[in-house]
Protein backbone atom coordinates (compact mmCIF):
# COMPACT_ATOMS: atom_id res chain seq x y z
CA UNK A 1 0.00 0.00 0.00
CA UNK A 2 1.39 3.17 -0.79
CA UNK A 3 -0.02 6.15 1.86
CA UNK A 4 -1.27 8.99 1.05
CA UNK A 5 -2.71 10.22 4.45
CA UNK A 6 -0.97 10.71 7.84
CA UNK A 7 -3.66 11.09 11.30
CA UNK A 8 -1.05 12.54 13.70
CA UNK A 9 -2.01 12.37 17.13
CA UNK A 10 -0.37 12.97 20.34
CA UNK A 11 -0.90 10.88 23.01
CA UNK A 12 -0.11 9.53 26.87
CA UNK A 13 1.65 6.45 26.98
CA UNK A 14 -1.60 4.36 28.49
CA UNK A 15 -3.74 5.70 25.36
CA UNK A 16 -1.19 4.13 23.08
CA UNK A 17 -2.82 0.79 23.34
CA UNK A 18 -6.45 1.44 22.92
CA UNK A 19 -5.67 3.62 19.65
CA UNK A 20 -4.54 1.17 18.39
CA UNK A 21 -7.64 -1.28 18.74
CA UNK A 22 -9.76 1.07 18.10
CA UNK A 23 -8.01 2.47 14.64
CA UNK A 24 -7.44 -1.03 13.82
CA UNK A 25 -10.28 -1.09 11.05
CA UNK A 26 -8.94 1.39 9.18
CA UNK A 27 -5.82 -0.54 8.36
CA UNK A 28 -2.33 1.03 7.20
CA UNK A 29 0.58 1.78 9.23
CA UNK A 30 1.18 2.57 12.90
CA UNK A 31 4.74 4.88 13.93
CA UNK A 32 5.17 5.98 17.11
CA UNK A 33 7.89 8.35 18.55
CA UNK A 34 9.70 9.20 22.05
CA UNK A 35 7.96 11.39 24.27
CA UNK A 36 7.94 15.23 23.74
CA UNK A 37 8.82 17.59 26.04
CA UNK A 38 4.71 17.25 27.46
CA UNK A 39 6.00 13.74 28.01
CA UNK A 40 3.07 13.09 25.04
CA UNK A 41 4.25 9.86 22.69
CA UNK A 42 3.75 10.92 18.33
CA UNK A 43 1.16 8.67 17.21
CA UNK A 44 1.33 8.58 13.50
CA UNK A 45 -1.25 6.39 10.93
CA UNK A 46 -0.40 6.25 7.11
CA UNK A 47 -3.43 5.43 5.83
CA UNK A 48 -4.08 4.55 1.76
CA UNK A 49 -7.23 6.79 1.75
CA UNK A 50 -8.87 9.19 3.81
CA UNK A 51 -11.82 7.96 5.85
CA UNK A 52 -15.11 9.98 6.26
CA UNK A 53 -14.96 12.70 8.86
CA UNK A 54 -17.85 11.34 10.51
CA UNK A 55 -16.21 8.16 10.87
CA UNK A 56 -12.83 9.77 11.71
CA UNK A 57 -14.78 11.59 14.94
CA UNK A 58 -16.54 8.47 15.90
CA UNK A 59 -13.46 6.16 15.93
CA UNK A 60 -10.93 9.13 17.97
CA UNK A 61 -14.24 9.58 20.31
CA UNK A 62 -14.18 6.05 21.04
CA UNK A 63 -10.60 5.90 21.45
CA UNK A 64 -10.71 8.38 23.60
CA UNK A 65 -13.38 6.93 26.03
CA UNK A 66 -11.67 3.33 26.48
CA UNK A 67 -8.09 4.93 27.18
CA UNK A 68 -10.54 7.11 29.47
CA UNK A 69 -8.81 10.70 28.20
CA UNK A 70 -10.38 13.87 26.49
CA UNK A 71 -10.75 13.85 22.69
CA UNK A 72 -7.42 14.89 21.41
CA UNK A 73 -6.85 17.77 18.56
CA UNK A 74 -5.14 15.89 15.92
CA UNK A 75 -4.10 16.05 12.10
CA UNK A 76 -4.83 14.49 8.96
CA UNK A 77 -2.08 15.37 6.63
CA UNK A 78 -2.11 14.06 2.66
CA UNK A 79 1.21 13.28 2.10
CA UNK A 80 3.87 13.07 -1.47
CA UNK A 81 3.72 9.46 -3.16
CA UNK A 82 6.38 7.28 -0.88
CA UNK A 83 5.94 4.05 0.21
CA UNK A 84 5.41 5.10 3.44
CA UNK A 85 4.31 1.35 4.52
CA UNK A 86 7.94 0.07 3.25
CA UNK A 87 9.36 2.69 5.23
CA UNK A 88 7.85 2.11 8.40
CA UNK A 89 8.44 -1.80 8.54
CA UNK A 90 12.49 -1.00 8.20
CA UNK A 91 12.12 0.11 11.76
CA UNK A 92 9.85 -3.05 12.97
CA UNK A 93 11.92 -5.87 14.96
CA UNK A 94 10.81 -9.32 15.38
CA UNK A 95 9.04 -10.02 18.10
CA UNK A 96 8.21 -12.92 20.39
CA UNK A 97 5.35 -14.43 21.87
CA UNK A 98 6.41 -17.19 23.82
CA UNK A 99 7.62 -19.85 21.11
CA UNK A 100 5.92 -17.35 18.75
CA UNK A 101 8.42 -14.80 16.25
CA UNK A 102 6.41 -12.37 14.14
CA UNK A 103 8.15 -10.56 11.35
CA UNK A 104 8.17 -8.58 8.69
CA UNK A 105 9.47 -10.18 5.27
CA UNK A 106 12.18 -7.12 6.11
CA UNK A 107 13.85 -9.71 8.44
CA UNK A 108 16.06 -12.61 7.13
CA UNK A 109 17.32 -14.01 9.90
CA UNK A 110 16.71 -17.33 10.98
CA UNK A 111 14.31 -17.99 13.50
CA UNK A 112 15.23 -19.88 16.88
CA UNK A 113 15.37 -24.04 16.19
CA UNK A 114 12.56 -24.38 18.67
CA UNK A 115 10.48 -21.19 17.54
CA UNK A 116 7.22 -21.11 15.54
CA UNK A 117 8.28 -18.28 12.91
CA UNK A 118 5.33 -16.43 11.19
CA UNK A 119 5.28 -14.06 8.28
CA UNK A 120 3.33 -11.35 8.57
CA UNK A 121 3.95 -7.61 6.90
CA UNK A 122 2.00 -4.70 8.28
CA UNK A 123 0.78 -3.50 5.24
CA UNK A 124 -3.27 -3.38 4.78
CA UNK A 125 -4.37 -4.85 8.07
CA UNK A 126 -3.79 -4.56 11.66
CA UNK A 127 -3.51 -7.95 13.90
CA UNK A 128 0.30 -7.98 13.31
CA UNK A 129 1.23 -9.52 16.63
CA UNK A 130 2.35 -6.50 17.91
CA UNK A 131 -0.22 -5.59 20.45
CA UNK A 132 -1.04 -6.70 24.40
CA UNK A 133 -4.13 -8.51 23.37
CA UNK A 134 -2.56 -10.51 20.28
CA UNK A 135 0.06 -11.26 22.68
CA UNK A 136 -2.08 -12.41 25.17
CA UNK A 137 -3.88 -14.53 23.21
CA UNK A 138 -0.51 -16.43 21.57
CA UNK A 139 0.62 -16.77 25.38
CA UNK A 140 -3.51 -18.61 26.12
CA UNK A 141 -2.89 -20.91 23.13
CA UNK A 142 0.46 -22.09 23.90
CA UNK A 143 -1.01 -22.92 27.43
CA UNK A 144 -3.56 -24.46 26.28
CA UNK A 145 -1.74 -26.43 23.43
CA UNK A 146 0.30 -28.13 26.64
CA UNK A 147 -2.85 -30.16 27.96
CA UNK A 148 -5.17 -30.59 25.43
CA UNK A 149 -5.64 -31.44 21.64
CA UNK A 150 -8.21 -29.40 19.06
CA UNK A 151 -9.34 -30.41 16.04
CA UNK A 152 -11.87 -27.11 15.06
CA UNK A 153 -11.29 -23.89 15.61
CA UNK A 154 -13.15 -20.58 15.39
CA UNK A 155 -11.33 -17.09 14.65
CA UNK A 156 -14.18 -14.93 14.84
CA UNK A 157 -12.96 -11.38 13.94
CA UNK A 158 -9.78 -12.74 12.22
CA UNK A 159 -7.92 -9.82 10.83
CA UNK A 160 -4.79 -10.37 9.10
CA UNK A 161 -4.97 -13.91 10.79
CA UNK A 162 -2.52 -13.89 13.00
CA UNK A 163 -4.44 -16.14 15.68
CA UNK A 164 -5.70 -18.57 12.79
CA UNK A 165 -2.67 -19.43 11.47
CA UNK A 166 -1.40 -20.01 15.13
CA UNK A 167 -3.53 -22.10 15.86
CA UNK A 168 -2.75 -24.23 12.44
CA UNK A 169 0.67 -24.16 13.58
CA UNK A 170 -0.25 -25.70 16.80
CA UNK A 171 -2.57 -28.12 16.33
CA UNK A 172 -3.17 -30.61 13.34
CA UNK A 173 -6.94 -28.85 13.05
CA UNK A 174 -9.28 -27.15 10.67
CA UNK A 175 -9.43 -23.53 11.01
CA UNK A 176 -12.32 -21.08 10.01
CA UNK A 177 -11.45 -17.52 10.02
CA UNK A 178 -14.41 -14.45 10.07
CA UNK A 179 -14.39 -11.36 9.47
CA UNK A 180 -16.76 -8.48 8.68
CA UNK A 181 -13.94 -6.70 6.61
CA UNK A 182 -13.25 -7.53 2.99
CA UNK A 183 -9.82 -5.74 2.37
CA UNK A 184 -8.44 -7.83 5.65
CA UNK A 185 -9.47 -10.80 4.59
CA UNK A 186 -7.70 -10.06 1.42
CA UNK A 187 -4.72 -10.08 3.35
CA UNK A 188 -5.46 -12.53 5.36
CA UNK A 189 -5.69 -14.88 2.30
CA UNK A 190 -2.10 -13.73 1.15
CA UNK A 191 -0.65 -13.88 4.96
CA UNK A 192 -1.82 -17.75 4.76
CA UNK A 193 0.05 -18.62 1.04
CA UNK A 194 3.07 -17.01 2.75
CA UNK A 195 2.89 -18.92 6.08
CA UNK A 196 2.46 -22.20 3.92
CA UNK A 197 -1.27 -22.89 6.39
CA UNK A 198 -3.69 -22.28 3.51
CA UNK A 199 -4.70 -25.84 2.94
CA UNK A 200 -6.01 -25.92 6.57
CA UNK A 201 -7.14 -22.36 7.33
CA UNK A 202 -10.49 -21.23 5.23
CA UNK A 203 -11.72 -17.31 5.65
CA UNK A 204 -15.09 -16.00 5.37
CA UNK A 205 -16.86 -12.68 4.85
CA UNK A 206 -19.32 -12.73 7.90
CA UNK A 207 -21.04 -10.04 10.47
CA UNK A 208 -20.49 -11.95 13.66
CA UNK A 209 -21.89 -15.43 13.47
CA UNK A 210 -24.65 -14.81 11.10
CA UNK A 211 -23.48 -16.94 7.47
CA UNK A 212 -24.65 -20.59 7.75
CA UNK A 213 -21.68 -21.99 6.86
CA UNK A 214 -19.89 -21.04 10.12
CA UNK A 215 -22.40 -23.56 11.94
CA UNK A 216 -22.27 -26.23 9.45
CA UNK A 217 -18.33 -26.43 10.12
CA UNK A 218 -18.60 -26.23 13.82
CA UNK A 219 -19.10 -27.05 16.57
CA UNK A 220 -15.75 -26.06 17.43
CA UNK A 221 -13.32 -26.75 20.15
CA UNK A 222 -12.20 -23.70 20.14
CA UNK A 223 -12.99 -20.18 19.76
CA UNK A 224 -11.23 -17.26 19.29
CA UNK A 225 -12.08 -13.70 19.28
CA UNK A 226 -9.54 -10.63 19.60
CA UNK A 227 -11.83 -7.86 19.02
CA UNK A 228 -13.23 -5.54 21.62
CA UNK A 229 -15.11 -5.84 25.18
CA UNK A 230 -18.65 -4.37 23.72
CA UNK A 231 -18.93 -6.53 21.00
CA UNK A 232 -17.66 -9.76 22.69
CA UNK A 233 -20.54 -9.41 25.50
CA UNK A 234 -22.75 -9.14 22.11
CA UNK A 235 -21.44 -12.18 21.15
CA UNK A 236 -21.78 -14.34 24.12
CA UNK A 237 -24.81 -16.40 23.77
CA UNK A 238 -24.43 -17.03 19.67
CA UNK A 239 -20.58 -17.99 20.67
CA UNK A 240 -21.55 -20.51 23.38
CA UNK A 241 -24.36 -22.09 20.63
CA UNK A 242 -21.40 -22.63 18.44
CA UNK A 243 -18.92 -23.77 21.08
CA UNK A 244 -18.86 -27.80 21.06
CA UNK A 245 -19.46 -29.45 24.99
CA UNK A 246 -15.63 -28.64 26.69
CA UNK A 247 -14.81 -26.36 24.29
CA UNK A 248 -12.37 -23.51 25.53
CA UNK A 249 -12.63 -19.69 24.66
CA UNK A 250 -9.98 -17.31 24.18
CA UNK A 251 -11.46 -13.77 24.00
CA UNK A 252 -9.13 -10.43 24.32
CA UNK A 253 -9.30 -6.68 23.14
CA UNK A 254 -10.67 -5.77 26.34
CA UNK A 255 -9.07 -3.33 29.42
CA UNK A 256 -8.47 -4.81 32.80
CA UNK A 257 -10.92 -2.49 33.58
CA UNK A 258 -13.72 -4.25 31.33
CA UNK A 259 -12.86 -7.61 32.48
CA UNK A 260 -15.75 -7.85 35.19
CA UNK A 261 -18.73 -7.01 32.36
CA UNK A 262 -17.20 -9.67 30.21
CA UNK A 263 -17.01 -12.41 32.59
CA UNK A 264 -20.09 -11.97 34.04
CA UNK A 265 -22.00 -12.08 30.41
CA UNK A 266 -19.68 -15.23 29.62
CA UNK A 267 -20.48 -17.32 33.52
CA UNK A 268 -24.46 -15.95 32.35
CA UNK A 269 -23.94 -17.77 29.57
CA UNK A 270 -22.64 -21.26 30.90
CA UNK A 271 -19.13 -20.19 30.34
CA UNK A 272 -17.26 -19.62 33.79
CA UNK A 273 -13.40 -18.03 33.85
CA UNK A 274 -10.84 -20.55 33.70
CA UNK A 275 -7.66 -18.11 33.11
CA UNK A 276 -6.69 -14.49 32.65
CA UNK A 277 -3.56 -12.96 31.21
CA UNK A 278 -2.79 -9.24 31.72
CA UNK A 279 -0.18 -7.41 29.73
CA UNK A 280 -0.02 -3.86 30.87
CA UNK A 281 -3.19 -2.63 30.91
CA UNK A 282 -4.61 -5.50 28.24
CA UNK A 283 -6.05 -9.18 29.29
CA UNK A 284 -6.78 -11.83 27.67
CA UNK A 285 -9.56 -14.06 28.84
CA UNK A 286 -9.61 -18.02 29.10
CA UNK A 287 -13.38 -19.97 29.59
CA UNK A 288 -14.88 -22.68 29.63
CA UNK A 289 -12.85 -26.11 29.35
Amino acid sequence: MTATYCLTLALPEPALAAFEAVFEPLGGALVTGGKDADGLIPWQLYLGEAPEEAELDRLLALAAEVAGIETLRHDLERLPEVDWVAESQRSLPAITAGRFRIRGSHIAEPAPWSAIDLLIDANAAFGTGRHETTRGCLLAMQDLAKRRAVTEVLDMGCGSGVLAMAAARLWPCRVLGVDNDAPSLAVTRENLRNNGVGDRVKVMLSDGFRRAEIAAQGPYDLILANILAEPLCGMARDLRRHLAPGGTVVLSGLLVSQERSVIARYRSAGLPLSRRYRLEDWSTLVLGG
